[in-house]
């Protein structure tokens, strides 16, 4: 179960969709270089959620729990690189490097208190 490295590494254009919003994916992305935006897509209008460099993942729902993406992902930097990490080689990341996990869980604690803060907010100031 061998896989060449360069195989996981997509490169993209500004622009262009890395996944859409509803879409169905088994996989979490680490940008290695450039930009990439996590966006709420309503028609033409685009909310932009987070933007994200070089070190830092997205896809990380998906990949844990199965569900349809939550968001639109979109490089916006020339020659964004990101490589994909599929499930089979998530849960071994997790199993065999603790930090890892870590890693994950602190991404995902900061991400959801954020969330958090924007959902009180604006329940706050109707």
């Amino acid at each position: 179960m061998v896989m060449t490295i360069e195989k996981c590494i997509n490169e993209f254009a500004v622009d262009d969709v890395i996944f859409e919003e509803g879409s169905t994916g088994r996989e979490l992305f680490v940008v290695l270089d450039g930009q990439v935006e996590i966006a709420k897509m309503n028609g033409a209008d685009k909310t932009v959620i987070v933007t994200l460099g070089k070190g830092e993942f997205f896809g990380e729902m998906a990949v844990i729990d199965g569900s349809s993406r939550s968001a639109t992902a979109i490089a916006v930097a020339p020659h964004t690189k990101v490589m994909r990490i599929n499930h089979a080689r998530f849960v071994y990341l997790v199993s065999q490097q603790p930090a890892f996990a870590l890693m994950i869980m602190d991404a995902l604690s900061k991400r959801l208190r954020a969330s958090n803060a924007v959902t009180y907010r604006s329940a706050a100031n109707p």
